[in-house]
């Protein structure tokens, strides 16, 4: 493949700006994640996690369907959907980011294996969709709005951008390329069909191909997609992100992860480009989608019908959808969000999801799945499994959620750290070594901390120039209500600025130490009073953890009687020995024993007066213990809840 590469030097993570890109930050050259939270989650997912994916490919049917494509077996397509294949590209992407940090024979040997199986189901002219190879679809490009073509070419592109940049293979990246060029020869305004897949995804994989090939004609194609979105050309639906252009969007609609898909191709064109317009509408949906359509946890997504974001505050806790997918995608827009403009708050909304809505979605052994995310199982809850049970599942018929995981895990040290040319930006804190250029010098530093469990962090300047002042950055998070920084074992008088960042400049020397101390004291939350769901409860936190009552924590009875008392104190503690180690916190609370209502169970409404209500009058004093939101549904299929009303 005999292309230009002029990214071929810098960060070897899913983002690699462009040397021209128009942007505050720029990803940090290297980063490694040693130790911690952050490690322990990764090594499972090293161990378990992206190990298992062949096994599950293979049981689930698509790889099969690749053989069939192939003409390498007989038989009928296995899967009920279009997008079979983008589950394997997805783990091939996951894997290949493993490799860069622990390589592995067998899977190294999966990986190419897999490959070749990709390779062998591509048509001669560069089109690969086995479902309407093996003809279950009516024929190419027939089905824009449902059949997923381009989207799985997103996720095939990003594979092959990943493989050869943690090791140099070629192979992969070379079909993603034919498949681009047949893409690039067949949509356009004046090409065979003018459209657009009614799934984004290959927008921002365009985009990123351009920066690992230098060919302009990638990130054009891209800003055509971008731009055709709004149009009317899937009939308007803004489940297909067609009912208003992008640029003109006042807040995020229609399926959730189609929308943030769509909005980090357009970040990533606005980098590329230097598009104002596009950027501002990017910051623009960023900002109403965190104000009115976020959960607590960062999830996203009100609706289990078409996967749907919802309308503004409605936010429901059982019937949340909040889909693990869509925490993946947050995670992707807001990332490049942070790198266009700089901002903090951005890398806020990654720290709160990524512990939070995304960690949830597996679990603590690897083995399990959800697809969605509630923030309430009620007693007696009744679910017939699926893909939308609130209960985790070995795999699922639609699988587009695990592999999105590993490989969101598998590059996650690519999302701590950045550089601006005069310094270095702590985005996320995890102990390990990030390194980036300042004025053609490496500059270097090691973080040590315990976080979550301690807000803690230590950062030792490793190398830097010598004669050149340069900043290192501390994001101090939204969520804390205090911090303490010291530089040299002494107190420094400084705070975050307008947009979030701590900035300490001076010239540093190797050894020096910096000492960030944040307040993870646990806390009550209140939602704003327009989410009528959670009117009259408040959410227990600590540090950047949502925490949950589970069931099995509150034997004798269920938790839909369960009421706090928002005026008692808040305790923690930390068990070393529980779900992997998590620090509990407790709190006082009642569990209301509730009047016969007799036969119809709608009352006079003086008994919102507290002091007149049964239930507060016959009531039971108990301790509630929380546990981190992310480990729930790790011991029992149960009730859970997040919101817990104060009467």
């Amino acid at each position: 493949m005999a292309r230009s590469n002029p990214s071929s030097s810098g960060p070897t993570g899913p983002v690699r700006l462009s040397p021209g890109a128009r942007t505050a930050l720029r990803p940090a050259g290297s980063a490694d994640i040693l130790s911690g939270f952050w490690r322990e989650r990764r090594d499972v997912n090293a161990r378990v996690g992206i190990p298992q994916g062949p096994v599950l490919l293979e049981s689930a049917g698509n790889l099969h369907d690749l053989r069939l494509a192939a003409g390498l077996v007989a038989g009928e397509f296995r899967g009920d959907y279009p997008f079979m294949d983008s589950d394997v590209y997805k783990w091939l992407e996951a894997a290949s980011w493993q490799l860069a940090g622990s390589p592995s024979p067998e899977l190294a040997a999966d990986v190419d294996r897999i490959t070749a199986l990709v390779a062998a189901a591509q048509e001669p002219d560069g089109y690969l969709n086995t479902w309407f190879q093996t003809g279950k679809g009516e024929g190419r490009y027939r089905d824009l709005r449902w059949g997923h073509e381009l989207y799985c070419a997103g996720h095939l592109i990003q594979a092959g951008i990943a493989h050869h940049r943690t090791t140099g293979g070629k192979e992969l990246l070379a079909v993603a390329v034919r498949f681009a060029d047949q893409i690039d020869a067949t949509f356009g305004r004046d090409k065979a069909v003018d459209g657009f897949d009614g799934h984004p995804e290959v927008e921002t994989a365009l985009v990123e191909l351009y920066r690992e090939t230098g060919e302009r004609r990638y990130l054009d194609l891209a800003a055509y997609f971008v731009d055709r979105h709004g149009h009317g050309v899937l009939g308007g639906e803004a489940y297909c992100q067609d009912r208003v252009p992008l640029r003109e969007q006042e807040n995020v609609e229609g399926h959730a992860v189609r929308q943030l898909y769509l909005l980090a191709g357009a970040a990533d064109l606005a980098a590329e480009t230097g598009d104002d317009q596009l950027a501002a509408a990017c910051e623009r949906l960023w900002s109403a989608m965190v104000a009115t359509k976020t959960h607590l946890t960062g999830g996203l997504g009100a609706h289990h019908d078409e996967e749907d974001f919802g309308d503004p505050y409605e936010l429901p806790t059982e019937r949340a959808y909040c889909e693990t997918c869509a925490a993946v995608a947050s995670v992707h827009f807001s990332w490049r969000m942070a790198l266009l403009t700089g901002h903090a708050r951005y890398s806020d909304l990654i720290e709160r999801t990524l512990f939070n809505g995304f960690l949830a979605g597996m679990s603590l052994d690897g083995e399990r799945w959800l697809y969605v995310n509630p923030l309430q199982v009620r007693d007696g809850h009744s679910d017939g499994g699926g893909d939308q049970s609130a209960r985790r599942t070995r795999w699922f018929r639609c699988a587009c959620c695990p592999p999105n995981v590993m490989r969101l895990l598998a590059s996650l040290q690519h999302y701590v750290a950045s550089t601006d040319g005069g310094g270095l930006q702590l985005h996320q804190y995890a102990t390990g070594h990030y390194a980036g250029e300042i004025a053609g010098t490496r500059a270097a530093v090691r973080v040590e901390t315990d976080f979550p469990w301690s807000g803690t962090i230590k950062v030792t300047v490793e190398e830097g120039p010598a004669d050149l002042p340069w900043t290192v950055s501390l994001r101090i998070p939204s969520w804390s209500a205090g911090h303490r920084v010291r530089l040299a074992g002494r107190d420094l008088a400084a705070g975050p600025g307008a947009d979030g960042w701590l900035r300490l400049e001076r010239l540093w020397a190797p050894g020096d130490e910096i000492v960030l101390d944040l307040s993870t004291a646990p806390r009550l939350t209140q939602a704003d009073p327009r989410v009528d769901a959670v009117r009259g409860c408040v959410a227990i936190e600590r540090g950047p953890l949502v925490h949950c009552l589970e069931g099995v924590d509150h034997p004798g009875g269920g938790l839909d009687d369960i009421v706090i008392d928002p005026r008692a104190p808040l305790t923690e503690d930390h068990a070393p020995g529980l779900l992997g180690g998590v620090t509990t916190v407790s709190a006082a609370g009642h569990r209301r024993t509730v009047a016969d209502p007799g036969w119809w169970p709608y009352r006079d409404a003086t008994y919102l007066d507290p002091s007149s209500s049964p239930e507060q009058r016959h009531s039971t004093v108990l301790q509630l213990t929380a546990i981190p939101y992310y480990a729930w549904a790790n011991r029992s299929d149960g009730p859970m809840r997040v919101w817990i009303p104060t009467r």
